[in-house]
């Protein structure tokens, strides 16, 4: 009764709109409130701060949001969709396909989904619109392919998760590569089978030489570096996560200093937005935790767990039902609050079911993907139009198609746990 009373409160904040920190702290405290009394929630109130934010990971992410600060700052996402045009710009639809190699390249230097839609949306769009492609399909290409930085390291989806489900970050960071590539072949395959069925949605593109092909190539030696300081030293043991943060985020300065575009202004609207956004996150991480310890010690996971144990069903047709709960929470709720909430409960019924905890956070992180494009909630869709000013449900119909590959994708990666699993065998 108890845990119903505390999801119930959980409930109301986060309907009337309070930030999902204070949500989950508050209805965690009335909760250990209810087991234990005030003496027991001051205890766990003046011990959980510290605990939250004593931990050596914790410092993976201030240090990529810094380096993805850094990134836009140097216009490295300009000069990878201008690359990547070049190459494949004289196909029909080049210029869409160029986009979901930018995004895939600028998910390679920054694991923001949000900032990757937005430096796409103000570079490939205006391009795509210019040679005559239908706005639905540049707009729909945009909003998906932002999503890719969420899944190819670094990821601060995929470090959220470790933190909250104590597994190794390094090898849910590489775990997210071949994904990330399956995600980005998806939506070129979806944009050649867009093309087939109205290929008046886009033109022919303009075919460049082999020697203005390889001039291209300069522009992407900085994201190659920066690839190889993040995900290089990590994969091959030089560096732990946290190490390969800060040498990502001091390359990618160093990338900004270069190309001469990191003024002192720059520097410090870069130092802000990196401690705004970190704080947020921590402050996240701390509601979590008191939500976590009421759960624990209310043995709400271990009565689920067992309630599942007992079912007569499969353990793929129950995960089936985890992860469709996954797809419609997308629907309504940030990806962050998703992983908050969920996975502490969720993760021992996952373990229980024998499926890897490195697989689960891969897929629970894709499907999340297909909350960054659906509505009601679709905050890639929201920034794409901002830039934009194209209407809310153009752009929503122009990325189902997407959607329905995405879907192809999680299903593929369910049947087959290999994609994910291997590389991360290999380190």
């Amino acid at each position: 009764m108890t845990v119903l009373i505390v999801l119930i409160i959980l409930t109301f904040f986060l309907v009337v709109g309070l930030p999902v920190a204070l949500a989950m702290a508050i209805s965690g405290a009335s909760g250990l409130y209810m087991l234990g009394g005030m003496q027991f929630v001051t205890g766990i109130l003046r011990t959980s701060p510290l605990s939250t934010a004593n931990s050596y990971e914790i410092i993976t992410i201030p240090m990529f949001i810094l380096m993805a600060e850094f990134v836009i700052i140097s216009g490295v996402a300009n000069d990878l969709f201008r690359s990547a045009s070049i190459w494949v710009g004289r196909l029909r639809g080049g210029l869409a396909i160029a986009t979901s190699f930018a995004g895939a390249g600028f998910g390679a230097i920054s694991g923001s989904s949000t900032a990757a839609a937005a430096t796409l949306a103000s570079t490939s769009i205006p391009a795509m619109l210019r040679e005559g492609y239908d706005p639905k399909l540049a707009g729909g290409v945009v909003a998906i392919s932002g999503t890719l930085a969420m899944l190819i390291p670094p990821s601060i989806a995929l470090i959220l998760y470790g933190i909250i489900a104590d597994v190794a970050i390094g090898d849910l960071l590489i775990g997210g590569v071949v994904p990330g590539l399956i995600v980005m072949l998806a939506i070129i395959l979806t944009v050649v089978a867009i093309l087939k069925v109205d290929p008046s949605a886009a033109p022919p593109g303009q075919a460049y030489s082999m020697r203005e092909k390889l001039a291209s190539l300069k522009r992407v030696g900085p994201m190659v570096l920066l690839l190889l300081a993040v995900s290089g030293s990590i994969y091959s043991g030089l560096a732990t996560p946290t190490e390969a943060a800060g040498l990502g985020a001091f390359v990618a300065m160093l990338i900004a200093l270069w190309s001469r575009k990191l003024t002192l202004a720059g520097f410090w609207h870069a130092l802000r937005s990196t401690a705004q956004t970190s704080c947020m996150i921590l402050f996240i991480i701390l509601g979590a935790h008191i939500f976590g310890y009421f759960l624990t010690l209310s043995r709400a996971t271990n009565d689920l767990s067992a309630w599942i144990g007992a079912l007569d069903m499969s353990a793929t047709m129950i995960m089936i039902i985890i992860l469709v709960g996954y797809l419609i929470l997308g629907f309504f709720m940030d990806q962050v609050a998703i992983l908050i909430l969920t996975v502490p409960v969720m993760l021992p019924v996952v373990l229980q079911l024998g499926y890897d905890p490195v697989w689960f956070g891969v897929m629970v992180v894709v499907t999340a993907e297909v909350g960054m494009v659906t509505p009601p909630m679709g905050m890639n869709v929201f920034v794409v139009a901002r830039y934009t000013r194209r209407p809310l449900g153009e752009l929503f119909r122009g990325v189902m198609p997407h959607v329905v590959a995405h879907l192809i994708v999680i299903a593929l990666m369910l049947a087959f746990p290999a994609l994910i699993l291997w590389l991360p065998s290999t380190m």
